[in-house]
């Protein structure tokens, strides 16, 4: 590995985590894919000296989910909007339940690629999830999970009787620096 071995952690102050929605729908026009941030969250990092020794873990606070920017829309997202997302991803999606991850394993693939497979708890739910980590030379690092919400009993948001409404998948995005 090109990271020595040890115990590395992450959180918003070298790292950045995110949440990536799209739209669909009749009237996919009039919403804006999101992106989120989670505000308050940690992961640790344990690199051994074999990959089959590395593993992941990250707890985070469900309510912290921020929008940093919402693309597209027939107007830009107001002061109002913003503030009925965060209730709605509060109340309504992930209905303020922790969000946790552990590997259950960890292999090694292309140079400074590795295979990250575990549990993920969302919403109440635990169910396995892959995804790729990418650890640069320098420290950098980046993974993105693809998360099917009904997979973990989410209703992806919709509205206008459903002629609007949150893609099912989203994507969670870790970029940062050990």
């Amino acid at each position: 590995m090109s990271i020595p071995s040890g115990t590395h952690r992450l959180g918003p102050e070298n790292a950045t985590l995110s949440v990536h929605t799209g739209r669909a729908g009749a009237a996919a026009k009039a919403g804006h894919d999101l992106i989120l941030h989670v505000t308050a969250w940690e992961a640790t990092l344990a690199i051994g000296d074999e990959p089959a020794e590395t593993s992941v873990e990250l707890a985070a606070d469900a309510t912290s989910l921020r929008v940093r920017e919402g693309r597209g829309g027939m107007q830009a997202l107001g002061e109002d909007d913003i503030e009925n997302i965060h209730q709605t991803i509060d109340d309504e999606v992930l209905r303020r339940r922790e969000i946790g991850f552990r590997s259950t394993r960890v292999r090694s693939g292309a140079r400074g690629t590795y295979r990250v497979e575990g549990d993920l708890t969302l919403a109440g739910e635990t169910g396995p999830i892959a995804f790729e980590l990418e650890i640069g030379d320098d420290g950098t690092l980046g993974a993105t999970a693809v998360v099917r919400q009904t997979d973990w009993g989410m209703k992806p948001y919709s509205a206008l009787f459903g002629a609007l409404k949150v893609e099912d998948e989203v994507e969670v995005v870790l970029e940062g620096h050990l």
